[in-house]
């Protein structure tokens, strides 16, 4: 049966995205030779977090401006990502310690303060620290763009999300070729440690304070994010903003559907950042992934106002659990057909038992400050 939730479209595209970035690990670790082929003409897993960034655009500033309230808008995040974070980091250690996952060598190196840091406040990527799941260094360009975000809010700029999509893909080119490589990285582990430390204290310091004291943390922070991306990006500047880039533009998308930009300028946003993003990568499989991903968006967007069918929208809500927990299940399965059938069950159990009551939890917590009845799924 169809699914009447006027947001079912963001479903439907988050559902296919993170199979796309299991079958990519997967199909690599099942059957490398077969998806070298592939793998040479499209990146399936960056067509898969390139989705999921231009969903992220869309949707989290609408949530950051549905709330009105920055206490509210941290705490909805760290109860919407946190809980199944941590549970991942104890089974991935878990798995490790009988030998079934492999745990980044770098891990042992680097202050165990440092790792806990990085891994938790989820900017390991830019931070320089290993990641105790490889898939978690998406989730740090998510940080930075919510610590942009905020700040863009809390001096009343997030409208200007066009202008920070262009502005963001046309500096990415210079900026790239200055810094290929990141300048905050390997042993450097004070410059790190102060970094998210700081990140921890705008982020409490917006949430908690009030007047100038939030506003100076918010833009604070949102220097901080764009800071991290520029000199830390393990991918270089050049791919770390076309990322950032990418999610803008889906905030540009919401602005042009609410009537606050014009259509015209939300589509040079998205043509913007895909001719200045397109040769960020040297590899072949890389500009397919991105021009996809932006015809797959546009394409389910168009359609945003019909129905859709249950089964694909339900994969779309447990696409964090399928995303997070896929790299946990490369060493345990046998196969690339019995990979797929234990991991949808599997996304299906830990969003019933860990996503959907920590999200419950951080609703309750957040209810009196949220300012209308009406709650959009994030």
């Amino acid at each position: 049966m169809p699914t009447p939730s006027r947001l079912a479209w963001l479903d439907f595209l988050r559902g296919p995205a993170a199979l796309a970035v299991a079958l990519h690990h997967s199909a690599w670790t099942f059957i490398p030779a077969a998806w070298a082929v592939v793998d040479r003409r499209i990146d399936v897993g960056t067509f898969g977090v390139f989705v999921f960034f231009l969903v992220s655009g869309y949707i989290i500033p609408a949530s950051l401006e549905r709330r009105g309230d920055l206490r509210a808008f941290w705490i909805g995040r760290a109860f919407r990502l946190l809980p199944l974070l941590l549970t991942a980091f104890v089974l991935a250690l878990l798995l490790a310690y009988g030998g079934a996952f492999d745990l980044h060598p770098g891990l042992g190196t680097r202050p165990l303060p440092l790792v806990v840091l990085g891994n938790t406040t989820m900017l390991q990527e830019l931070l320089g620290v290993p990641a105790v799941i490889n898939v978690m260094w998406t989730l740090s360009y998510e940080m930075a763009f919510y610590l942009m975000a905020v700040g863009l809010f809390a001096v009343r700029q997030a409208h200007r999300s066009a202008t920070a999509a262009i502005v963001l893909a046309v500096v990415a080119v210079p900026l790239g070729l200055l810094v290929p490589r990141p300048l905050i990285g390997g042993r450097a582990d004070l410059v790190a440690a102060v970094l998210g430390v700081a990140v921890v204290a705008v982020v409490v310091v917006s949430a908690r304070a009030g007047g100038a004291v939030r506003t100076a943390a918010a833009v604070t922070g949102g220097v901080l994010g764009f800071t991290l991306v520029v000199l830390g990006s393990r991918i270089g500047a050049w791919q770390g903003l076309t990322i950032l880039a990418m999610m803008f533009a889906g905030t540009a998308v919401h602005r042009a559907e609410q009537g606050t930009i014009r259509p015209r300028t939300a589509v040079a946003a998205v043509v913007t950042v895909l001719a200045c993003g397109m040769f960020a990568k040297d590899d072949p499989g890389w500009a397919p992934a991105m021009l996809l991903a932006v015809v797959f968006f546009a394409g389910v967007f168009a359609l945003r106002h019909r129905t859709f069918p249950r089964w694909p929208a339900r994969l779309g809500v447990i696409s964090f659990s399928l995303y997070l927990l896929h790299p946990l299940l490369l060493q345990v399965v046998p196969n690339l057909p019995v990979f797929f059938l234990v991991l949808v069950p599997l996304g299906y159990l830990t969003h019933r038992l860990i996503e959907a009551p920590a999200q419950r939890l951080g609703r309750r917590l957040t209810r009196p400050a949220v300012r209308e009845t009406v709650q959009t799924p994030v």
